[in-house]
């Protein structure tokens, strides 16, 4: 069992025998919100999202393509704050971990939870240098974990279940769902259908969420027919930049959304786009 004493403590080893990760996070002067926060920031076309739960944790899920992410946080920010209690790679393709690099250098990271995918980029070798030189203590994503946020928002991975070094970049992104109450946030990367359908046939009724961020920026490599019927989400979040070259998000998964009645957010549209959870429901700002 990977067991994390207080978000302030970092990451204790206890045991070899299973995957499951516990966190308990100490006082935290921060822990002064009502609600579950989840911003899904804009950082143009690429994915960065921030939590911040109602105990004070404050977590980070990949940063855009460059230093842009600095200046979406610091909305949701104090400046006196410069702790950050995990920061989540996905894969490492440069509209994902870009930002994180700057994001490394200037705050202070817990934990880093990634995989054992790499890729041979001056990006991806700049993240792997800032993760190394930060000391924060790294966490190899495994189906099972999970890292309590608190007394009751729970992060859960739900891919990859074993090594992911040999894997295409985007089928190896972490897969989390952000548990709050009986409230659900599914955040899943870049990973293509035959990811999101290997995780129907594992993971089953538990995708089911109230909100969906949609797999590589609306592309139609991703969100199958069988993936969102089994997810079912009020709300769909499309991380993507406006106007960009690759035509994200494509028509065919706006449509398939629309015609399951799930109301759609794009960043490229709205900017950072807030959902609020008092672990009972779950509403935009």
């Amino acid at each position: 069992m990977q067991t994390v004493f207080g978000i302030r403590l970092g990451v204790l080893l206890v045991s070899l025998l299973a995957s499951a990760a516990v966190w308990f996070p100490s006082f935290d002067p921060r822990a002064n919100a009502e609600y579950l926060q989840v911003h899904f920031l804009d950082v143009g076309q690429g994915d960065a999202i921030f939590i911040q739960t109602p105990d004070g944790a404050e977590v980070l899920i990949d940063g855009g393509a460059n230093s842009a992410v600095l200046a979406q946080l610091s909305p949701y920010m104090s400046v006196f704050d410069r702790q950050i209690d995990m920061v989540v790679g996905t894969h490492p393709d440069k509209d994902h971990i870009g930002g994180l690099v700057d994001v490394l250098d200037r705050y202070e990271v817990d934990a880093v939870l990634t995989t054992e995918n790499e890729s041979d980029t001056a990006v991806a070798r700049a993240y792997a240098r800032a993760t190394a030189e930060e000391g924060a203590d790294v966490v190899y994503a495994r189906r099972g974990q999970e890292f309590a946020l608190g007394a009751s928002t729970t992060l859960r991975v739900l891919f990859p279940e074993t090594e992911a070094a040999d894997m295409e970049s985007n089928a190896s992104s972490i897969v989390l769902q952000l548990v709050y109450g009986e409230t659900e946030v599914l955040l899943t990367g870049d990973s293509p259908k035959r990811i999101e359908e290997y995780l129907v046939l594992t993971q089953g009724e538990y995708l089911q969420s109230d909100v969906l961020k949609v797999g590589h920026h609306g592309s139609r490599t991703s969100t199958s027919e069988l993936f969102l019927a089994e997810v079912d989400p009020q709300y769909a979040v499309i991380s993507a930049g406006k106007d960009n070259r690759y035509g994200h998000p494509h028509i065919e998964v706006t449509d398939m959304l629309f015609n399951n009645r799930v109301k759609i957010y794009s960043t490229a549209e709205e900017g950072t786009v807030t959902f609020y959870s008092d672990g009972r429901d779950v509403w935009k700002d």
